[in-house]
């Protein structure tokens, strides 16, 4: 308690205890890191090629990403290349205008990149985009 023992006196407690204040919010720390990790989305590891000239483009609605080994997910989604082309075709019923962004990794093999662009193409994709990362200015 924060009063003194052996006063008979009616005075007000004058000293703010800040210790459950603390105590919550230490549970509160604790509660949103165990409970972050769980929450954020795993993302598709790639290592982007480099260039120094580029163009901002907007995300396209049908996000392409071709790992290393040469994995192809659309959306975040594993897909063959059945399942990228009826991808394809479902969003572009919703919305004619369609773009692709396509997402190599830069030691995937160039005819990997081609099928895939085939396929987007050969679904009715008029407009694709291949992303990269920007060099680093000198």
């Amino acid at each position: 308690m924060a009063g003194s023992f052996g006063s008979n006196e009616d005075e007000p407690i004058s000293d703010i205890n800040v210790t459950p204040l603390v105590d919550v919010t230490l549970v509160l720390l604790i509660i949103f890191m165990v409970t972050t990790p769980m929450i954020m989305k795993p993302s598709i590891n790639v290592s982007l090629p480099k260039a120094g000239s580029s163009d901002q483009s907007s995300p396209g609605e049908l996000n392409i990403t071709i790992t290393k080994s040469g994995q192809v997910y659309a959306n975040g989604e594993v897909v063959t290349d059945e399942g990228l082309k009826n991808s394809a075709l479902t969003l572009l019923k919703t919305k004619p205008e369609l773009q692709a962004m396509i997402s190599a990794d830069k030691e995937t093999p160039h005819g990997i990149v081609i099928n895939v662009i085939d396929i987007v193409k050969s679904a009715g994709v008029k407009k694709f985009a291949i992303n990269i990362e920007k060099k680093a200015a000198n």
